[in-house]
Parts: C-alpha cells; structure tokens; sequence
C-alpha cells in the first residue's frame, strides 16, 4: 500500500462529546444584551456596554459597565451595522486603537438604533479578565443557540428510530457543523470510483467503493445563514464528504423585532420551545427522507453521469471551475494537488479533490464551502473538459 501523502486538519473533525464540553461552557459564559447606541462606546479597541457587570462593594452588589474584546466576527458586524468599510475598520483595530475609538464613537452617536450585541463572559471574570464580544447584530435577529439546536436535533434523530452516527463535527466563531451518516445506508459505487486512490493513506476505491448517506446540520449564532440540515454522503475509503443539492431544509434566524428595555435579555420560553419543536420536527423529516438507499442511490448515479469524462488540462478546467465558485488561488493549486494525488483523471477526481481539500484545511468554514460546491465543481470540470 502507498505511504500516506497527505495530511487531515490536526485541529478539526472533533467528536461530539468534545463538541458538546464546548458548546456547554460556551452558553454558561453567553451574554445577549439589547443595546441603544447611547449604552454602547468603545475604549482602546474595546467594547464598553453599560450596566452589564456586578460589582460587589461594602454597599452591596452594584451593575457597571462590561469590557468586551472585539473579535473578528463582531468588528464585520460593527462595520456592517454602522456603514464603516470593513477593511479600514480591521486595519485600525490592528494598527491604531485611537482611530478605531473615533470612528466607532463618531457613527454611533449618529446611530438611534439599538443592537444585538452577543457576548461572552471570561473564564475569568471573577479576577477581573474582559469578556469577548462575538457578534454585533441586528435586534430582529432570532436567536438560536448551537448548544439547543443540536440537542432538538438529536431528539430528533432519536424520535426517528434511524441507525445514525456523528461522522465529524467543527466549530467556528462563524458555525457550528455536526456531519451523520447511517452504517444502515450504503450503496456501491464501482464507477464513480474505479480510478480514484485515498490522498491520505493510498487506498483504492476499487477496493472499497462504499458510500455512506446522511446528513449535515449547520447553525450560526453570529448571523453567517440560517440553520439548516442538508443531504450528505461520505466516501467510505478516504472519508471525503459533500452535500448533495437537493432538500435542504432550513430555518431563517430573523424574528419579529425585539421590544425589550436595554439591558441583558433571555429568549421568551415559548417561543424557544415552538422553535426548537420544529427544529427536532425537521430533523426528523431530514432523516427519513436523506437516510434512505433509494435516495442514496440515485444521488450517486447523477454524479457519475459526469464523473467519468477525461479531463485532458486539469489545471486549466480547476481555474475555470475555481473563477466560477470563486476559489482563492491558494485554494485552486491546493486543489490540484489533491486531484494529483488522487490519481483519478477525470471530472470526478476534480470533485474529490476539492472534498479532500476539505478534508484536509484547518479553516472549517473553507472545509464546508468545498463541501458544498463539490457537486458544481463536478459538472463545472465536465463542461469545460467537452468545451
């Protein structure tokens, strides 16, 4: 058997009980606050939000203000929500911390709005440490926490009564991923892959052609998409995985407009119970629907109807194909390398190669993209390859 030429992303593909240790501290430290702007500045590059802390003093126990960090995810809410380009934002956040206080202060005394401003307190707060600020938001945004849509959706799964089992899971200041396959839903596919070989170990898929059904469930706390639960399949032989285009099913995180008086605020009971039942109702359907040999069966056979055309100028079709799905540069030579390595010349090895690219890049939310254009990647390659 070939060595191993390729590597899987240390840092990724965690199990679920890892996931759920995370997702638990993360909501013990959660801090939503509804914010007017005249309740919000920002000092040396960070948030201050007044009222949000305790402070205990000989006169009992009195509310300040709370220092949050501004990461990445908030700071393209600010720039968004404010109007500031957010280039210019990130590059004063980087370089000059007086700048970035002027020009956040400026525009939000300007601003009459109020905000979702998500946060998390330190692990530390007790000694004094700053909490972090991980989404600056609309006050019409529905709040749907990762920790609660996966436990719905695992009740749902359970209600099905359907063999499943957490292939992988990532999680992002951007998303949260929790990829399942069923080991009852398998179909071969000699075609599809006869000439492919493992980039990570050098197995063949002749060897192994088995593909796994499931599904993949994604949720954003931070505003990047709707939760939403998509067909998956999974190569048994390199583990690459890939959605399938059809039936995803969804849920916008946009809700009718919070009325609140400024302040720290919890979701209403009643509506959180009516949306994580529908969120276990549609896990549910995901499953009876997504984990079926049929179904499998004749995603499969739509992919090999264009895997197997030649692909003579294989770094000119992944151009091409990467100009279209807008692959970075970096991304379309990593993806070469795969298709390389992969060893199978055809359109089909361009769509394992951008799924084993997947696979393989430490940036989860990169890992999902490719997960989910593989399918345009493999009719994009057999266009061009018969142009």
């Amino acid at each position: 058997m070939a060595q191993p030429t390729l590597t899987v992303a240390p840092n990724r593909h965690i199990d679920i009980a890892r996931l759920m240790e995370i997702l638990n501290d993360q909501k013990a430290r959660a801090m939503d606050v509804i914010a007017g702007s005249g309740t919000l500045s920002c000092q040396d590059g960070k948030l201050i939000i007044a009222g949000t802390e305790a402070r205990l003093s000989p006169d009992g126990v009195t509310s300040c203000d709370g220092t949050y960090e501004l990461n990445d995810i908030a700071l393209g809410g600010i720039a968004e929500k404010l109007k500031i380009p957010g280039p210019y934002l990130r590059r004063m956040a980087d370089e000059n911390l007086p700048a970035l206080d002027y020009n956040i202060n400026t525009w939000l005394e300007r601003d009459h709005r109020r905000f979702l401003v998500r946060c998390r307190r330190s692990a530390n707060a007790a000694a004094g440490a700053d909490g972090v600020t991980h989404a600056f938001l609309s006050d019409r945004f529905l709040r749907l926490d990762n920790l609660d849509v996966l436990l719905a959706a695992l009740d749902g799964i359970r209600k099905a009564g359907v063999a499943v089992k957490v292939a992988s899971c990532d999680l992002t200041d951007r998303r949260v991923y929790v990829r399942f396959i069923s080991p009852e839903v398998q179909v071969m596919a000699p075609e599809l892959l006869r000439n492919y070989r493992s980039p990570f170990d050098g197995r063949r898929g002749s060897d192994l052609p088995v593909i796994f059904g499931g599904f993949l469930l994604t949720n954003s706390e931070t505003g990047f998409g709707k939760y939403s639960v998509a067909p998956f399949i999974r190569v048994e032989i390199c583990k690459n995985g890939q959605t399938i285009d059809k039936g995803v099913l969804s849920r916008t995180h946009i809700g009718a407009k919070i009325t609140d008086d400024d302040g720290i605020i919890d979701p209403s009971p009643q509506t959180l119970r009516k949306l994580l039942e529908l969120i276990t109702a549609q896990t549910i359907d995901a499953v009876r629907a997504y984990l079926d040999v049929d179904f499998v069966t004749r995603a499969v056979r739509d992919l090999e109807q264009a895997a197997g055309i030649v692909v003579s100028r294989p770094d000119e079709t992944i151009k091409i194909v990467g100009k279209e799905l807008k692959y970075t540069e970096e991304q379309q030579k990593e993806i070469l390398a795969h298709f390389i390595t992969g060893a199978d010349l055809s359109a089909g090895g361009i769509m394992q190669a951008v799924t084993s690219f997947g696979r393989s890049v430490a940036d989860a939310d990169v890992a999902y993209r490719m997960e989910t254009t593989a399918t345009q990647a493999l009719h994009l390659a057999a266009r061009a390859a018969t142009a």
